[in-house]
């Protein structure tokens, strides 16, 4: 009987032991994703197709309309209804837009805050002899908030660029009123210029600005705590975070303010960033979470890496996208949804800050995503650089 009790007693003791184990094991994985639900892609708007769409937004004005930005230089606007029959043409600088090179155009839109009382949005664009990417403030018509004044340009900013690739373009407020503004490192391959670790150039960050104000002979003014106010090193004031080299697509999570960023890599690496102020995110030293220059051995003293990266089995160019905060796919609510627009491919990441983040692959969609787009309800649409507007919807069955 003591032998037993014994043998007993050890067996219960090594059941806890396991089971310790394996709470502690289980407690130190990532949060098992909750998206469960296959999705598909459906066309929004079946009567309207656009010349090579790069962005979609609202101005967050209580209109109900969408805006569709054409690379060439054109906007469209609509009123946000499936069986809406057309597009009317909103803003066309087609005259002053340089579209010539594969990745130059119209790139970026954003709405002021207050862009229902006094009119205001802004485009990102590159213009030519000289080459440069181009910061300009317009307004709508007087009388007319569907139709916007040609001549009502206001350049805040212009940037030469060395080549035509790597040009950024993305625009967006963030929750403190003021203008980000995606800039790439000006092109080529590799960094030839070593514009994303230098901070006495534009090229390779993204910027904060106040629109609000001016300061001194510029068109803007410099935010009180942006990180390289008042520096003696020649570093640009305007930068908030640097060390990027493509960012194609940043967003804020309206819920915890994150700035979202996707990096397209070079050869091996897409990168998905968390941006926070004064941080430097690598690129030329590191592509991604890998060595880049030189590619063994780097040094990654004060690098931020990025919280998720894939390599190029799944895709070669990565389209930022939104933390979705809608209603129609509650599966989906507090993930980042973002896709490829070589490969097609969606995904949906999920990171708290505290835990591994977690990625779901939601679908291989075959389309080219130049960019994904939220309207007035935080809906997610899907540009096809081929021409439709998709939304990203439950697959049936």
């Amino acid at each position: 009987m003591k032998n037993k009790l014994i043998i007993l007693t050890a067996v219960l003791a090594a059941v806890a032991l396991t089971s310790v184990i394996a709470l502690l094991w289980l407690r130190n994985q990532p949060a098992q994703p909750t998206v469960q639900a296959r999705y598909d892609v459906a066309v929004a708007f079946p009567s309207l197709s656009f010349e090579h769409p790069v962005g979609i937004y609202s101005a967050s004005d209580g209109s109900g309309r969408l805006f569709v930005l054409e690379q060439r230089g054109v906007i469209y606007a609509f009123h946000n209804q499936r069986d809406v029959a057309a597009a009317d043409i909103f803003l066309d600088i087609r005259d002053r837009v340089n579209s010539a090179g594969s990745e130059e155009g119209l790139l970026g839109l954003a709405f002021h805050p207050d862009f229902a009382s006094n009119g205001f949005f802004y485009v990102d664009y590159t213009a030519s002899n000289p080459r440069r990417t181009v910061i300009a403030r317009f307004s709508v018509a007087t009388g007319d908030t569907n139709v916007a004044d040609k001549t009502s340009e206001l350049v805040l900013l212009e940037v030469l660029q060395p080549y035509s690739n790597h040009n950024g373009g993305q625009l967006a407020f963030g929750l403190d009123r003021f203008l980000y503004v995606a800039l790439g490192d000006g092109g080529s391959a590799g960094d030839p210029q070593g514009n994303g670790q230098n901070r006495t150039t534009l090229l390779g960050k993204i910027l904060r600005i106040d629109v609000d104000r001016s300061f001194g002979a510029l068109n803007y003014g410099i935010p009180s705590d942006n990180p390289f106010l008042g520096n003696t090193l020649g570093f640009r004031e305007e930068i908030y975070a640097y060390g990027f080299r493509n960012p194609w697509r940043f967003s804020f999570d309206p819920e915890t303010g994150w700035l979202w960023a996707a990096d397209v890599g070079q050869d091996r690496v897409e990168e998905i960033d968390i941006v926070g102020k004064g941080q430097n995110y690598g690129w030329n030293v590191m592509e991604g979470n890998l060595c880049f220059n030189p590619s063994t051995g780097c040094n990654q003293t004060g690098l931020t890496f990025p919280i998720w990266t894939y390599n190029h089995t799944l895709g070669f160019s990565v389209t930022g996208g939104f933390v979705y905060r809608g209603s129609e796919l509650p599966e989906l609510v507090g993930s980042y949804v973002y896709g490829d627009f070589g490969s097609g491919r969606i995904w949906a990441l999920r990171y708290n800050g505290v835990d591994k983040p977690v990625n779901t692959d939601l679908l291989d969609s075959s389309l080219n995503i130049s960019s994904f787009g939220v309207d007035e309800h935080n809906e997610l649409y899907i540009c096809d650089y081929s021409g439709q507007i998709y939304r990203l919807v439950k697959a049936e069955g």
